[in-house]
């Protein structure tokens, strides 16, 4: 009998240009299509960090610029990536479901996550975006635009955003129709489109939420069996980049706290993966969380590969 399973697909795993992206999706398609032809319900978050900085930035050159375009807030930028993320993505799977002989049907839902307006994370930016930099054009840039820059698990630096915690996916009971009338559905891009609740009326809020915690909230209200987050690296490693590295088959939420505190995850990269996880993992009894690389999806969840955390 199939699973319910939400795959959360890294920002990063898409390319960095609409052309890259339109071949990297193929790739991602032909995985995640050999786990609907397994028979399992999967519904796919995505991330947009790359996507949504170079959209954002973009815009704010044009509008800088001698044409003097409209200056576009953040949050219509999310909103534009999850547009074309979609796109993409629904049609990279509908051909890899059209060779396989499987009768589905892909679609993205543009979808918002509600978001609290006191949230500390807006004190606090934290969520890389964007392309990475050297640490001089970083400076420069932050001396110029007042850009806020991290480095980014020693790939480069990369400008930070306000990553406010995914309270409610407004569009949830649209998803749940759709997937429980057997549609492949895209939802949550980019950690889904930052809304606050002012007067009883839903507005935009210039921010990126985690794309793996809202698949874990995703996960949690469709009663899924399974988060897959799906990134760089086949298992979570401990220790990492020493000599002692060592790779973590299983581990529950005690050990997984225990290597948090010790500071084992990098802020920017397997931390809110793993956080993600456990909140999965601790919204219900009976449920597992896996992390893996993206060419072994269908192998993890056969428990075959990959890092699983369960309660």
């Amino acid at each position: 009998m199939g699973k319910r399973i939400v795959v959360a697909l890294g920002g990063n795993a898409l390319g960095n240009t609409p052309l890259e992206q339109l071949e990297k999706v193929k790739i991602a398609a032909d995985i995640i299509s050999d786990l609907v032809k397994d028979g399992n319900d999967v519904i796919i978050g995505h991330g947009n960090g790359p996507q949504v900085g170079m959209i954002n930035l973009a815009m704010d050159y044009s509008a800088n610029g001698k044409e003097k375009t409209p200056l576009m807030p953040l949050v219509e930028c999310g909103a534009m990536s999850q547009g074309y993320i979609g796109y993409h993505l629904q049609q990279a799977l509908g051909q890899a479901f059209k060779e396989k002989g499987i009768n589905k049907t892909a679609v993205s839902v543009v979808t918002q996550v509600e978001v609290a307006e006191d949230d500390k994370a807006f004190e606090h930016p934290t969520k890389p975006v964007g392309m990475f930099y050297t640490k001089e054009k970083a400076d420069e840039l932050a001396r110029e635009k007042g850009f806020t820059f991290v480095e980014d698990a020693g790939r480069g630096y990369r400008k930070v955003v306000p990553s406010p915690k995914p309270l409610h996916i407004v569009e949830i009971d649209a998803v749940k129709k759709m997937v429980d009338a057997g549609l492949v559905v895209i939802t949550i891009g980019g950690g889904g489109i930052p809304v606050v609740k002012k007067n009883d009326r839903l507005v935009g809020i210039d921010a990126v939420i985690d794309k793996d915690k809202s698949s874990a909230k995703l996960a949690s209200d469709l009663n899924a069996d399974f988060l897959l987050i799906l990134t760089a690296v086949d298992k979570v490693c401990i220790n990492f980049n020493k000599p002692d590295q060592k790779e973590l088959d299983e581990i529950n939420v005690e050990q997984a706290m225990k290597y948090i505190s010790e500071g084992q995850f990098a802020k920017g990269s397997m931390l809110p993966k793993v956080e993600a996880c456990l909140e999965f993992v601790n919204s219900s009894d009976d449920r597992c969380a896996i992390i893996t690389l993206l060419e072994k999806a269908s192998d993890a969840v056969k428990g075959l590969t990959g890092t699983k955390i369960v309660k």
